[in-house]
């Protein structure tokens, strides 16, 4: 709804490649440059536990390892403005997604789509729902990847985001030099990154 986009009838599937991997504490940096429009999103990231291939939603819950905190780190003037469309150019910068602080193993989390799910900038709350509210569960997730896909262990899923990223603010807000960004997800942990501007 914030998007103004229509409810997708399958998940939209889009890549971030490894050099977009960052530690908690990290620094995010880009170039003012490459992108002027960079934006948060708080993600439940799902770590994928053992080789999964075509397995049903009934079962897919079993393939998960395990459970940490994402931000979807996104320059939404690639992403979005670019007559292309270019999802995966423009979430996969270096640094782009922030990962941890840990893995909280699935049986510490029987149901994933019970928790609660924030993203704070500079301390104030930006993002807040829970993730009964994923437009498609993570049983839902790992499953329709599984269709067109191995899935093998230590792949990470990062689940989509819950409204209040700066691109749905009017007017829109984007991150400065210096800003302060914490995902936080209940049972999970959280976060805590500070951006650059180069």
């Amino acid at each position: 709804k914030e998007s103004n986009s229509r409810v997708p009838e399958r998940p939209v599937v889009f890549a971030k490649f490894a050099n977009a991997l960052a530690h908690p504490g990290d620094t995010i940096t880009w170039y003012a440059d490459a992108s002027q429009q960079v934006d948060w999103e708080a993600e439940l990231g799902v770590v994928i536990g053992k080789p999964c291939y075509r397995v049903s939603t009934e079962e897919a819950l079993s393939y998960v390892g395990g459970y940490t905190c994402v931000n979807d780190v996104s320059a939404r003037d690639i992403q979005r403005t670019d007559s292309a469309g270019q999802f995966t150019l423009g979430k996969t910068f270096d640094g782009f997604c922030p990962v941890g602080p840990c893995l909280v193993t699935a049986d510490e989390i029987p149901d994933p789509q019970n928790l609660d799910i924030r993203c704070i900038v500079n301390g104030k709350v930006m993002q807040s729902s829970n993730t009964r509210e994923m437009i498609f569960d993570v049983a839902t997730l790992v499953s329709h990847l599984s269709r067109f896909m191995t899935l093998m262990p230590g792949d990470l899923i990062a689940t989509g985001t819950p409204p209040g990223v700066g691109m749905g603010m009017k007017p829109p807000v984007w991150l400065q030099d210096g800003d302060e960004m914490t995902v936080e997800i209940e049972k999970v942990g959280a976060i805590t990154n500070t951006c650059r501007v180069l």
